[in-house]
This record gives structure tokens, C-alpha cells and sequence, in this order.
């Protein structure tokens, strides 16, 4: 009596007949087909990945400035400075000590001096060192010279001037002053009382003034003589520094 085969031992028995070729072969199929799948798969992720996703970093170019020729500096060519002739020092003379003068610094202009009488000087000029008066008897200055005339001489104007002055003093008698400008005055005394000029006429050199008198108390001592005396700005001067 024939026993019923069951499902798992008909497939059993196909496996192991020519149903196992079969299987084999559809397994490589399979195994083929998945495959050929899993190998577009991955091909495709890639490319998907490969077109989505930047390159990760960042290139930096970097370029290399040429550098830029420096252009060569030409020195400039100054002209030569030309030396300038230095001037020449000023030689400034050592100062010299001048004796102060017996006479001005300066003469009026056109002025020309002759003695007022014609005589010998019986007493100088002196009034940094005391004289004997004779008259007075003492030791005293003299701001002028005594010229020797006889009683009665013409006196003359010593230059140039105006009749500035014409009184009586009480020492020197009959006195005249002459205006020669710039500060320059001379002075006649001992006169006559009655002199020939009158203040304010204008006189040149060898006009008359008068004569000789003998009105000076001061010198009545002395022999017969005209006192003559001359100032600049008023201080006692030597008649001598002007007298031809």
C-alpha cells in the first residue's frame, strides 16, 4: 500500500533532483540582480553627493606681486656755491686822548682874528693856576691878557661881530663885548670912558672901538695897557688860541 508523500518531502525530493539546479540558478540571478542594483545604487548616491556637497576648504590664491622697479634717484646737482667775498673788518682806531683845548673846538665861519693893540702881553692868560696881582696885592686867576699900550692907543675889534654889551664895571672900568657868533664873545676893558660904538652896531675886524684908558681899579697897579679877554659859552678861553 502506497503511503501519501507530504508537500515537504515532494519539495525535498525536487531539491534534490534537478529542482536543484534550478534553485541554484535562480539564486544567482537573485544574487546577480541585487548586485547590479546595490552597484547603481552606490554609483548614484556618489554622484549625488559628489554634485550637492561644495569642496570642503577654501583655495586661496595667493599672487606674487612683482615688485616695482625703484626708479634710481639722479642726485641732484646744486650749483656750486660761489664764496662771497667777506667784508673786510672795520678797524676801529683805539681812542686817543686829546688834551682839552686852551680854544673852541670850532671858529664861526669867516672869522678873521688881529690883535686889538699892537703891543707886548705884561700879563698872561691864567685861571687854572693863581698869579700875583700886583694892584690887589694877593694871588688870584686871570681870565684874560694885559696888552702894553700907551694912553690914548686905538683899540680894534678882533674879528667879525655885534656890539652886544658897553658898560661900566666897577673893577674893570669901561668894558666892551663883542657878539662873534656860536657862542664866541670878546671882551675889551679898560677904556676910555667915551667909547665910539654904541650896542647893537655891527663890526669887522680892525674897526675902533675906543681907546686906552686907564679906568680898571682892579689892575691901576700895572703900567698903561688894554685888558683883553675872550669866551666860549660863557667859560674863559686863551685870547692866544685865536690872535694871529
Amino acid at each position: 500500500m502506497n503511503k501519501k508523500r507530504t508537500w515537504y518531502e515532494k519539495v525535498g525530493d525536487f531539491i534534490s533532483g534537478k529542482g536543484f539546479y534550478l534553485v541554484v540558478l535562480v539564486c544567482v540571478a537573485a544574487i546577480a540582480l541585487s548586485g547590479f542594483y546595490l552597484v547603481q545604487g552606490v554609483r548614484g548616491n556618489l554622484a549625488g553627493n559628489l554634485d550637492d556637497q561644495p569642496v570642503a576648504g577654501s583655495a586661496q590664491i595667493t599672487e606674487t606681486q612683482k615688485p616695482s622697479p625703484t626708479p634710481s634717484v639722479q642726485p641732484s646737482v646744486q650749483p656750486s656755491a660761489q664764496p662771497s667775498a667777506s667784508p673786510k673788518p672795520t678797524v676801529t682806531p683805539e681812542p686817543t686822548v686829546t688834551p682839552k683845548p686852551t680854544a673852541p673846538t670850532t671858529t664861526p665861519a669867516s672869522l678873521v682874528f688881529t690883535w686889538p693893540v699892537k703891543g707886548t702881553v705884561i700879563a698872561g692868560f691864567s685861571v687854572e693856576a693863581l698869579a700875583y696881582d700886583e694892584t690887589m696885592g694877593d694871588w688870584r686867576t686871570h681870565d684874560g691878557m694885559d696888552i702894553g699900550a700907551t694912553l690914548g692907543t686905538q683899540v680894534m675889534a678882533a674879528a667879525n661881530g655885534t656890539i652886544s654889551a658897553l658898560y661900566q664895571d666897577d673893577l674893570m672900568g669901561t668894558t666892551v663885548v663883542i657878539d662873534h657868533g656860536s657862542g664866541l664873545t670878546s671882551v675889551y676893558s679898560n677904556l676910555a670912558e667915551v667909547p665910539t660904538v654904541a650896542v647893537g652896531d655891527q663890526v669887522s675886524t680892525g674897526d675902533i672901538l675906543g681907546s686906552v684908558g686907564n679906568t680898571a681899579v682892579a689892575e691901576s697897579g700895572r703900567d698903561s695897557h688894554l685888558h683883553f679877554a675872550m669866551y666860549q659859552d660863557n667859560t674863559a678861553i686863551d685870547p692866544t688860541a685865536y690872535l694871529p
